[in-house]
């Protein structure tokens, strides 16, 4: 078109095409002063005069009006001006064009809510002579700006793509990590549209291995972090590659069930293992910030943390199951402890029934024989295999159960404190008790890169895991836990609750861990409440499974 613009009405809006690029605009016909021209900057005026108050709705409809047709020309300084962050918003809406490859943009408002306004995407991108479609939804907020007092669209990465987070951008192109074709341990194919928990994992699978599994790189869209550093999230393949094929250890039938349970509650992630080998079976969240908290979280775990606090007081002969462990209503060390409700247990009750009704104060009364401030970390680490740098095929986190005095130590004892756990690290601390040995967690095999696998140092005596194993079934069947395992059939299971208290948080996160045969998982739901409440049947769901 020789740098000529061209107009045409399609479908009742005016198209102005600029430039040899083909970028539309699109305004609604009589928007424009009753001539049906739209016009990238035809309501900048609209912005000139200083105002105060809150945004009008005349406001919110010439402001969006006018950054949408700014944005859908390319003109991505006249859109920048129109927005509260001008240099972010002018360095987006170019980059959406020459970055993105966005080669035509048709947006169209829908209709305003207060000073909220939707809009539709329809757009194509043209990469290496290859054109596809692209349309998405999303929404602006209009607000007024603080020094200038003119109304201005709330500048969010999301207004131009909305699962675009803080920093992050869209890019396209020849990816550097081909393509990957992720199965499970039975060769079948997982893809994050049929378990959509496994999004962040499949696309950290692919930066891991992709270049180094054999595949082709094709063309695509994708969502980039602000540094590059983290994985890509592809949002349109533009040109098909050839994907090699990445076996995992994930198992699609628990991890669906898995997918099915956290959907019940918000904030909620679930992790599951085997025990005999340390392979992950299922990793499954359900949260709004799509983080994979099964795996990266870091809060402390509550009441799941007294098995590694059983074993190491049955480790040093300080308790046994069936001798008596007094459970008081309150213990003081450093300052008072309590437990849930206040309750106690009468005199002579045995520490497998203090264990299975989660009685803080007994755990608490043997800090003064145990008389090692180190003695728990030690008992994480070297038995547990806590904070040893897990290595599982992608990033996770490790647990944490650092050094404690005074009250700080008792509160670690029973899962407060400065510890820190995620599910995975909380079901690989069941599948150990379950066994007696540490297996590291393995979502791939390390076959795949040669990466060295974390060992503990010593396994658990024989005697301890025999009574832990059996405290923890009384707990599935007659303590904190029997409701949420009442569902789970066969006799060989076991369970603890948990619940976390989080500061400034109205309710405690809800923990659950349990084992049935060869599988143990562990679930954690923010703010959840009592362990059995909400994590309980998650747990429960995902052992049904497995």
């Amino acid at each position: 078109m020789n740098g000529a613009a061209k107009g045409a009405i399609v479908g009742g809006v005016f198209l102005a095409l600029v430039g040899g690029a083909g970028y539309g605009v699109y305004a609604l016909v009589g928007d424009s002063d009753g001539d049906g021209k739209g016009s990238a900057k035809g309501d900048t005026a609209a912005q000139s005069e200083k105002g105060s108050g809150p945004v009008t709705e005349k406001e919110t409809a010439a402001t969006a009006k006018a950054f949408l047709a700014a944005w859908a020309a390319g003109d991505a300084r006249t859109a920048a001006d129109l927005t509260n962050n001008a240099q972010a918003a002018q360095t987006a809406v170019g980059d959406y064009q020459t970055k993105a490859y966005v080669s035509k943009a048709v947006i169209t408002p829908g209709t305003p809510n207060g000073t909220t306004v939707p809009f539709k995407v329809e757009a194509e991108i043209t990469y290496e002579g290859t054109t596809n479609p692209l349309a998405y939804e999303s929404q602006l907020t209009v607000v007024r700006g603080l020094t200038s007092g003119k109304p201005l669209v709330d500048w969010q990465a999301s207004v131009l793509h909305p699962q675009l987070g803080q920093y992050e951008t869209l890019r396209a192109g020849a990816p550097a990590n081909p393509p990957v074709k992720a199965v499970d341990r039975n060769n079948e194919e997982l893809t994050a549209e049929k378990y959509p928990s496994l999004r962040p994992i499949l696309d950290e699978l692919r930066e891991t291995y992709g270049s180094k599994a054999g595949g082709k790189p094709g063309a695509e869209l994708w969502i980039q972090s602000g540094d590059g550093s983290g994985p890509k999230r592809t949002l349109l393949t533009l040109v098909e590659g050839e994907p090699s094929t990445i076996k995992t250890y994930l198992d699609a039938k628990v991890q669906a069930a898995a997918e099915k349970a956290v959907a019940r509650f918000p904030e909620a992630s679930v992790v599951a293992i085997k025990p005999s080998n340390g392979h992950i079976l299922a990793v499954a969240n359900h949260r709004k910030d799509g983080y994979n908290a099964a795996m990266r979280g870091n809060r402390a775990p509550g009441s799941t943390m007294k098995i590694v606090t059983a074993a190491m007081l049955l480790d040093r002969g300080l308790v046994a199951a069936d001798k008596p462990a007094e459970c008081a209503k309150e213990v003081t060390w450093g300052r008072p402890f309590h437990n849930l409700k206040n309750f106690d247990l009468p005199a002579g009750t045995n520490f497998a029934t203090s264990f299975a009704r989660s009685c803080n104060t007994a755990f608490i009364k043997q800090i003064k024989p145990v008389n090692d401030d180190s003695a728990l970390p030690k008992e994480a680490t070297e038995v547990f295999g806590i904070e040893l740098d897990w290595k599982t095929g992608i990033k996770t986190t490790d647990g944490k159960v650092p050094p404690a005095t005074g009250a700080a130590a008792a509160a670690e004892y029973i899962g407060q404190g400065q510890i820190t756990m995620n599910p995975m690290n909380v079901a690989s601390i069941t599948a150990t008790a379950r066994t007696g040995v540490f297996r590291q967690p393995l979502l791939v095999s390390p076959d795949l890169d040669g990466r060295t696998i974390a060992t503990a140092q010593r396994r658990m005596k024989p005697s301890v895991q025999q009574q832990l194993v059996s405290m923890m079934k009384l707990t599935a069947t007659s303590g904190t836990a029997s409701e949420a395992m009442a569902s789970v059939g066969g006799s060989d299971k076991g369970a603890k609750t948990g619940s976390a208290e989080v500061d400034g948080a109205g309710n405690p996160d809800s923990w659950f861990t349990g084992f049935s045969g060869d599988v143990a998982a562990a679930a954690m739901v923010e703010a959840g409440g009592h362990g059995g409440d909400t994590a309980g049947p998650i747990v429960a769901e995902v052992l049904n499974a497995g």
